[in-house]
């Protein structure tokens, strides 16, 4: 999946391990959603957009086939 995330994250000063500690998640769990390694549960997808005070579309974006 492709986001924005590294993005957002680097807009705001926060290194991953800010972004981690706001979301309650690991750094590496950070770092595999920011490279596509790793898709969030839809919980967490939610907490990312409200992190980020961005709608979730704005963020996260399906591959096109």
């Amino acid at each position: 999946m492709n986001n924005q995330m590294r993005h957002l994250r680097s807009e705001l000063g926060w290194s991953q391990a800010d972004l981690a500690e706001r979301l309650g998640v690991s750094r590496q769990t950070v770092n595999a959603i920011e490279t596509g390694r790793y898709d969030p549960s839809l919980p967490l997808a939610f907490k990312i957009a409200k992190v980020f005070e961005q709608p979730i579309e704005s963020i996260f974006e399906a591959p096109m086939d």
